[in-house]
């Protein structure tokens, strides 16, 4: 375990440099830093053997500028109505609060979740997740963000949510073409930059389109230049942090920012 912990952190760090070179100053962490780090079968004390190391990654983090996030798979639900199901998933939120605090970022460091299943009673469950979310530990609180899926909730849906217990919402574009309720993407962004505030930072956009000849929601394998440029015109005069979730990860995001920076939306 400690040799698989070193060298992803080993490995996080060679990123955040080649990011840094490149201006790429918003990075999504991966869950699997700390393998199996809440699962009951970890006694490994990962915190305390590589704090140092988290410490001198946070403050690459700092002198760099850089925004960071996690986002757990889609097997973290705190809406289940399985009992065991959410205690897990609160087990694993923790955990990538615990990485975020050890490179001590501050709240802007967000950890990304979808709002989770409908159980055959949306409102209901709508209804279990902020309940739910009212009783989680603070540490998870303070950093826990929803965006809309390309399913089951769109972000009419996470603003209902986002209007009962202020949790920010982020805005997925590709999710919204996806499912939305006929608004228009300015009315989408004008109502989710709302629910963030100044300690929560600039809001996030999630950024891709549909592959070709895959089901609906699969993820383009590299950016589609013309589909990218269409989202900057109609979010035009909007301020946020942007990750492209795209299947050829840094290739696709430098292409992006020479389209931001060609389009003199970025230094």
């Amino acid at each position: 375990m400690a040799e698989t912990v070193e060298s992803n952190l080993a490995c996080l760090e060679k990123i955040l440099h080649f990011n840094a070179r490149h201006r790429l100053l918003f990075f999504r962490i991966s869950s699997d830093l700390v393998p199996f780090a809440s699962h009951p079968v970890c006694s490994f004390p990962w915190q305390k053997i590589f704090r140092s190391a988290f410490k001198r990654i946070g403050e690459l983090i700092h002198k760099y500028g850089m925004r960071v996030s996690m986002h757990p798979d889609q097997f973290i639900l705190i809406n289940s109505p399985q009992a065991q199901i959410f205690h897990r998933s609160v087990k694993e939120l923790w955990y990538h609060s615990e990485v975020l605090d050890l490179l001590e970022t501050d709240t802007t460091a967000k950890i990304q979740m979808h709002v989770g299943g409908v159980y055959g009673n949306k409102g209901e469950s709508i209804r279990r997740f902020i309940e739910r979310y009212e009783h989680l530990p603070k540490k998870i609180k303070r950093r826990l963000v929803i965006e809309n899926d390309e399913r089951l909730y769109s972000t009419h849906d996470c603003l209902e949510i986002s209007r009962a217990i202020k949790i920010p919402v982020v805005f997925d574009f590709f999710h919204y073409t996806c499912k939305n309720n006929s608004e228009l993407v300015r009315q989408a962004l004008f109502e989710v930059h709302s629910t963030w505030s100044e300690k929560d930072g600039l809001p996030i956009v999630d950024y891709s389109s549909q592959a070709r000849k895959k089901k609906v929601g699969a993820h383009v394998v590299s950016i589609d230049i013309r589909n990218f440029r269409q989202f900057l015109c109609e979010a035009e005069g909007f301020d946020f942090d942007i990750m492209c979730e795209v299947k050829d990860k840094e290739r696709s995001a430098m292409k992006a920012r020479a389209i931001l920076k060609e389009m003199n939306r970025i230094d």
